[in-house]
């Protein structure tokens, strides 16, 4: 089978399509033939070394983590999903076990790839509803279950006023028409025209670049940033006032230099509340939708990472299988 692959550490323009076995389901496990996976930092950040303090990559390492698919084999003991269901989900490449969910793992061989074996038992996998096509279920898990956690945990109050930095990405472009609809004043970071002019349609109010922050803020939305950009977002707290932050590792309250402030971490790892059939759910009422900027197939895997990491899409990558 085909799969995207990083043949070691190095940017995107290294990666390769390389043939590989088709993987074999265990106990508890299931293979999927992909239909639709995406590009997604984690993808970018583990081949460049950024993981590499918590794991060794061995390699070849392939890439994936968001899919829909078709389940073609179900292993022993496995009576959630059998041959023929249509489904999608979220899950980690084994090898970044360390950052899953360690109760109940959601884990694969990696999602871009003709095939990939999954753990049935996890609620980042669900049945993909009808109304939901391959590609939009597939672009849907990271950015819609990590909406759904950040409102869940910032509780929003009508009038309250929030920067969400890294709003262009994914994940804000989701989350924004959800503040929005929870009556935040909303500032939201953008780097082009182009990301400005996007952000105000889904109903952010302000724009601002990364180094024109406001001052007096409720909360704080950190989608992008690690630990030394952090200090400059709380300044713009008001004392008593709320960082969230999305970005791995989990930052601690030292590192915002004011101790005078909440700070909380999120990581989307599918539980209950965020993952595929809560998403599945807000997604068919409505609540939820993420933009695609473009598609790939399989065999141009290799520019769908380039043009995510050097061209930073207002919105996912898909690439379709």
């Amino acid at each position: 089978m085909r799969a995207l692959v990083a043949t070691g550490y190095g940017d995107p323009e290294q990666l390769t399509i390389a043939e590989l076995p088709v993987p074999r389901p265990g106990p508890g496990q299931i293979l999927v033939k992909i239909a639709a996976s995406t590009i997604n930092p984690t993808d970018l950040r583990v081949i460049t070394g950024g993981f590499r303090d918590l794991v060794d990559l061995q390699f070849p390492y392939t890439l994936g983590n968001e899919f829909a698919g078709t389940v073609t084999e179900a292993g022993p003991a496995v009576t959630r999903f059998q041959a023929g269901d249509e489904i999608f989900g979220l899950a980690l490449p084994r090898q970044l076990r360390v950052a899953a969910d360690p109760v109940r793992p959601s884990l694969s061989t990696g999602a871009l790839a003709d095939y990939a074996v999954f753990e049935a038992d996890t609620p980042a996998l669900d049945h993909r509803p009808a109304g939901l096509n391959a590609e939009r279920a597939a672009s849907l898990l990271i950015a819609g279950g990590t909406t759904l956690g950040i409102m869940a945990t910032a509780k929003i109050r009508p009038g309250e006023s929030v920067l969400v930095i890294g709003a262009t990405g994914a994940v804000g472009l989701t989350l924004i028409p959800n503040l929005a609809a929870a009556g935040a004043e909303i500032t939201a970071t953008a780097r082009t025209t182009e990301g400005a002019d996007l952000l105000r349609s889904l109903g952010a109010h302000h724009t601002v670049g990364y180094d024109d922050y406001p001052t007096g803020v409720d909360v704080v939305l950190n989608l992008a940033l690690f630990a030394d950009g952090l200090p400059a977002a709380a300044r713009s707290l008001l004392p008593g006032g709320r960082l969230i932050s999305i970005i791995f590792p989990a930052p601690e309250l030292r590192q915002l230099e004011r101790d005078d402030v909440e700070l909380a971490f999120l990581m989307q790892a599918g539980d209950e509340t965020s993952g595929a059939r809560a998403v599945a759910e807000a997604a068919t009422a409505g609540r939820l939708s993420t933009p695609i900027a473009r598609r790939y197939p399989l065999d141009n895997g290799v520019e769908a990472a380039i043009d995510y990491a050097r061209r930073h899409p207002l919105g996912k990558i898909v690439v379709t299988v």
